[in-house]
């Protein structure tokens, strides 16, 4: 038993009831979020260090066609809640279904994409089910935590990571006195990988009406405007990225002039965005887009651990800095030092002399 701040006597968890680790498989017009797969993939990596399965988690309507996917990317149990009044993403019947299957099954863990709705679900459902959230991880792993009074470390401990005070500190954060271990993750954080074409996923279909009432659906949605964005750094091939060091927005001029000429986009770190060199959503970094392209060019880029946390996973990396120590440089595959001022016009120009 504990006792909390007014005196009440409060029950503790049980927390050996507690197995498995879930995700929420988000999906939006019937299609899976690829944060969904990525979370899939981690999952997988956390289930084995604990010797357990994976359980995706699967809310919408008309959704049983998803599952196959699903298993594709390691679940070993699909929770399917089907039903019409699901087609759409609405708070509180999702919540209740995402919590009354939490309160059924008992997951140890449960991994919830850090999009717009699983930043507005995810919370929810953890004060439904009396748990904690960290938000927005970039890295999750299994391990030992001794808390105030422990005589010995408790093992199986998910250590989630993230960054704090705008991303000048990392955080790691551990919950070990309630179930389930939450967590939101960044998307392109997690790599989404196939993990086996013929894995086959158990189906657990689950009627929505076993715990929601006629007041969760007192929302309607009339219509959807939905506006893509203009810049999508997951997918670009080539990034060639500016810092700081660029110097002005009119300097970030050259780095579209290259991206364009390379079939790329363009990327920025945080420094620069704060300078209002570049849009935030050009952002690259801990609170910016993770990202994993052919080729990343970095511009007047110092290298903290800030950024390179979002692009160390680059398969090539050029670094363009005047600084020949600069941290960016031992990422880098190869770094040329100048001025890129001077260096990016004549790598345009050699391109395009080139490539014809």
């Amino acid at each position: 038993m504990l006792s909390n701040c007014k005196g009440n006597v409060v029950n503790r968890m049980n927390l050996e009831q507690y197995k498995g680790v879930f995700i929420y498989a988000q999906q939006v017009d019937n299609k899976i979020d690829a944060i969904a797969l990525e979370l899939l993939g981690k999952a997988n990596d956390l289930a084995a260090d604990l010797g357990t399965d994976v359980t995706a988690v699967l809310i919408g309507s008309d959704v049983k066609g998803l599952v196959d996917e699903l298993a594709e990317y390691g679940a070993d149990k699909v929770i399917v809640v089907d039903d019409p009044e699901l087609k759409e993403y609405r708070t509180e019947p999702y919540t209740h279904a995402l919590a009354s299957v939490i309160n059924e099954y008992k997951p140890d863990i449960l991994l919830v994409g850090a999009t717009a709705i699983g930043r507005d679900l995810g919370p929810r459902v953890s004060a439904r089910v009396a748990t904690g959230l960290t938000a927005d991880c970039t890295v999750l792993e299994i391990g030992e935590f001794k808390a105030r009074g422990d005589k010995e470390p408790r093992q199986g401990q998910l250590l989630m990571t993230r960054p704090a005070f705008g991303g000048n500190i990392v955080a790691t954060i551990v919950n070990p006195e309630h179930r389930p271990q939450m967590a939101t993750v960044r998307e392109g954080v997690m790599k989404k990988e196939i993990f086996n074409a013929n894995h086959q996923g158990e189906i657990k279909m689950i009627d929505v009406n076993q715990f929601t009432t006629p007041e969760d659906f007192v929302i309607h949605v009339i219509e959807r405007h939905m506006e893509k964005s203009k810049v999508n750094l997951k997918a670009a091939p080539i990034i060639v990225a500016g810092g700081y060091g660029v110097g002005s927005k009119e300097n970030f001029q050259l780095l579209h002039e290259l991206a364009t000429v390379l079939g790329g986009e363009v990327g920025a770190s945080r420094a620069a965005v704060d300078a209002g060199f570049c849009e935030h959503e050009r952002q690259i970094g801990q609170t910016g887009t993770t990202v994993r392209p052919k080729l990343y060019i970095a511009c007047g880029i110092s290298g903290q651990i800030q950024h390179t946390a979002g692009m160390e996973e680059s398969a090539m990396v050029i670094a363009i800095n005047t600084d020949s120590n600069a941290p960016i440089n031992k990422f880098a595959d190869y770094v040329i030092t100048g001025d890129l001022n001077v260096v990016i016009p004549k790598m345009i120009q050699y391109y395009k002399k080139n490539s014809k």
